[in-house]
């Protein structure tokens, strides 16, 4: 629809604005016009609206003589006094609650919101968002979450031109005011627009946000999508713990995929919806307990908006004529079972980092766990607890105090600027506690459920977010270290460098080192802290008999009736992390490698496993993959990697076999595979082996034969070497990667797969370890090594000197 501006100059409607109308409309409203007028054109639904102005605020400041009031109110306000933030903030609120639209701003917003009505079908008065735009919000750099206010499902000309005064006001909130004063912009020269938009009955469906960018690590293949029950105002201000998908883009755009590759389940335990009484409009209320475990959304809705996201993504970044990731607001209305976007802006935080710097924090011990919920960032916190119910009580706060509360909002900003920590009882990634401590790179950890009541005022914790997805909350003050690596002009060096992985929730994290890939990806984390359910209780649910156990599965795996299907989503979302943080390098996924000890701790895990007086060389890796008492557990797991291949599109995922003794088992092994539909060379399926026991050395040129590579497992065959327990405090002396007799059957191993011309790397712990034994390595020219991520740097600036001259500063050690 072509943009045909009106004589009107206290309104516009959404097709008569677009991003250059940002003085005259704010960043907000800006955007709704400029999308409804391009992007519905692309499939893109946009609810319809309209704006008032700029010249309508300021008149309206004029014509009830607030300026100077406001003016005077303002000067030499102390930034570092609450209350004397809170009295002139009052005053001015007051001022403008008290003032009267003139008659001309009332018939143009009449006549907009009559013409919106009529546009909708009915001509009767329109159900309507009523939001907030500054003329200085939402540019990149200067943003801050939830500066105005918004008014929900407003009904009528009375009650939206009652809307339209109180959001004038909430320019001057408190939080406002101290963005402003901290961001050197004139109060006076900050206008205020109002969008009026049609509402999308999401009171009946779902709602959420949707990032075009990992908001955790800055992550930019990925679309981060989070979703609740009822309007979206409940997962913007924290009030629920939503769903969240993540959708990997490159291969959006390749429809034969379907690259949804992770999936998890918030509480969402309430809902915002229409009120039947005018006053107040919306209500909360309390989601039914079956239907809080259900998702919000279909793979297929999933896709729509993670697609329309690219699309918004991609126009964006060109007007501003460089990348430029979006944070976007969407709605699904359950009248009609359409999906909308009900606002976008630019993404503010992870733009602005050194992507190529990278801090890490790591617990030197771990203590007492206090509290637990979703980590906010990476770093570590610590300080004196302050429980605050609400912001009445922040008097007592002092700088660097872990603010915990029930759930944040806009006028807690100022406090949470002082917090060492932020921990809060609600709320999810993308609530509004998570985007300020992002803002802020305050380490945050939100939706606890109970923090409120579990940590005591006045005690001292460590707010600890550097161990993945979950973050913990530990009894006192626990030492860490705190690392920062600068990777910029680090050269690549010819022997290709891998990591070793095993939470997918640090992957995009980690995805930022310097790296050809990862060596190692190992898949038990995901069975202890995604599945967490024995496979083949999964598989033979009836002869779990116990009834707190089977009660504990059904609630673990609800809603699925089909058990193996849990079980297969959630290892192949959790592969899938790995392979698309890594994309398009090899992401090299060990199969499942417990000791029957291992396996038993899994839920049902004791009714069928044995017990073995000797589990690290007992019934492990590829014996237990074709044994008749396994092998529909391990096609479970050839199913699950079969889907992150073949229905993803991560065809850059290698399988590796451990723990296999004899060409014979590789054999069967690669036989249960193929007959759970997962087949050597099937659309460039690469098999690796581990090389971990002595067998792998002397047979090495009979396993190349099976196998397209190796991977050495320094810590095994070290221990199987030497014949050396490496848990035992008594034998520990003789446990070393550096004794000649490991050295000679690498060298060996090596030498075989070069005439076999199969590839070769290490995963095992000693070149993270040694520089001796990195140095070892390149000398005899192995392909790759794959060191954990911490010591990335140390050794990648080894190998590169030792690329560089082979010979020097040689230890002498059979290296």
């Amino acid at each position: 629809m072509p943009s045909k501006k009106s004589t009107a100059v206290l309104t516009r409607a959404f097709r008569e604005i677009d991003m250059k109308d940002v003085a005259l409309v704010g960043g907000k409203n800006a955007s709704l016009g400029e999308m409804f007028q391009r992007l519905t054109k692309k499939g893109i639904r946009v609810p319809d609206g309209f704006a008032t102005t700029a010249e309508a605020y300021n008149r309206f400041l004029l014509e009830n003589e607030l300026r100077n009031l406001i003016k005077t109110t303002l000067e030499g306000i102390n930034l570092g006094k609450l209350e004397d933030i809170r009295r002139r903030g009052k005053k001015i609120r007051s001022a403008i609650l008290a003032g009267k639209l003139s008659d001309s701003l009332k018939l143009e917003i009449r006549t907009a919101y009559r013409e919106l009505s009529k546009r909708e079908g009915s001509g009767k008065p329109v159900d309507v968002a009523v939001r907030s735009s500054a003329t200085a919000e939402d540019l990149p750099g200067a943003s801050f979450a939830g500066q105005q206010d918004t008014y929900l499902n407003i009904r009528g000309e009375e009650a939206l031109l009652d809307a339209i005064i109180r959001c004038f006001s909430s320019l001057f909130t408190d939080r406002a005011i101290v963005y402003r004063e901290e961001q050197g912009f004139d109060h006076l020269k900050v206008a205020l627009s109002v969008g009026v938009q049609k509402m999308v009955r999401s009171d009946k469906a779902s709602a959420g946000v949707m990032f075009t960018i990992d908001t955790e690590s800055g992550f930019k293949d990925a679309i981060l999508i989070n979703a609740a029950w009822g309007l979206g105002e409940s997962v913007v201000q924290g009030i629920v713990a939503p769903d969240q998908y993540y959708v990997f883009k490159p291969l959006l755009e390749d429809r034969k995929y379907d690259p949804v590759i992770s999936k998890r389940v918030g509480p969402k335990k309430d809902k915002i919806i229409y009120n039947s009484k005018p006053k107040p409009p919306v209500k909360t209320v309390r989601v039914d307990v079956k239907e809080q475990r259900l998702l919000c959304l279909t793979d297929s809705e999933i896709l729509t908006l993670a697609r329309w996201g690219v699309e918004i993504e991609k126009y964006y970044s060109k007007l501003a004529k460089e990348t430029r990731p979006m944070d976007i607001e969407w709605a699904k209305d359950g009248i009609n079972g359409k999906l909308y976007i009900v606002q976008a802006r630019p993404e503010t935080v992870q733009v602005s980092k050194e992507q190529h710097v990278v801090k890490s924090f790591k617990l030197k011990k771990r203590g007492k766990i206090l509290a637990e919920g979703l980590s906010i960032g990476a770093g570590i916190g610590q300080g004196t607890v302050r429980v605050v119910k609400n912001v009445s009580e922040l008097k007592s706060f002092h700088d660097g105090d872990i603010l915990v509360t029930r759930m944040t909002d806009p006028d807690w900003v100022p406090i949470m600027k002082r917090a060492g920590a932020i921990i809060t009882d609600s709320g999810g990634r993308t609530c509004h506690a998570a985007i300020v401590a992002r803002e802020l790179g305050t380490p945050a950890i939100v939706g606890t459920k109970d923090a409120t009541k579990q940590l005591k005022n006045g005690s001292t914790v460590t707010v600890s977010c550097a161990e993945g997805e979950v973050g913990f909350i530990y009894a006192g003050k626990l030492p860490f270290k705190e690392t920062r690596v600068d990777f910029t002009g680090l050269k690549r060096p010819k022997t290709r460098i891998m990591l070793n992985i095993a939470q997918p929730d640090l992957a995009f994290l980690h995805s930022f080192i310097p790296n050809d890939g990862v060596g190692l990806a190992r898949t038990e984390f995901i069975f202890t802290d995604f599945i967490k359910v024995h496979p083949l209780a999964l598989i033979h649910e009836k002869k779990v008999k116990d009834k707190r156990v089977r009660q504990q599965i059904a609630d673990i795996t609800y809603p699925y009736t089909d058990k193996k299907k849990f079980f297969i989503d959630k290892l192949a979302e959790g592969i899938a992390m790995l392979a698309a943080a890594f994309y398009p390098n090899d992401v090299i996924v060990r199969t499942s490698d417990f000791k029957t000890n291992e396996y038993a701790s899994l839920i049902g895990g004791t009714l069928f496993e044995p017990k073995e007086s000797n589990p690290m060389i007992g019934w492990r890796g590829a014996s237990r993959y074709y044994d008749k008492h396994y092998r529909d557990a391990f096609k479970l797991e050839c199913q699950a990697i079969k889907k992150v291949r073949e229905v993803m599109g991560l065809t850059n995922v290698v399988v590796m076999i451990p723990f296999c003794r004899t060409p014979h088992e590789g054999e069967e092994v690669l036989k249960v595979m193929r007959e759970a539909g997962l087949v050597r060379g099937k659309k460039g399926l690469r098999v690796f082996v581990m090389v971990e026991i002595p067998s792998n050395i002397i047979l090495a040129e009979k396993f190349a034969d099976i196998f397209d590579g190796f991977s050495i497992g320094s810590n095994d065959l070290t221990q199987l070497t030497m014949g050396v327990d490496r848990d035992s405090e008594l034998v520990s002396h003789i446990y070393d990667e550096l004794n000649p007799a490991v050295l000679e059957s690498i060298r060996h191993v090596i030498k075989a797969a070069k005439k076999k011309r199969v590839k070769i790397g290490i995963c095992g712990q000693a070149p993270s370890d040694y520089p001796e034994f990195a140095k070892f390595l390149v000398r005899e020219n192995i392909d790759s090594m794959s060191l954990n991520p911490d010591s990335v740097l140390k050794t990648t600036r080894e190998v590169l000197k030792v690329e560089e001259h082979p010979w020097r500063g040689d230890t002498g050690r059979g290296a």
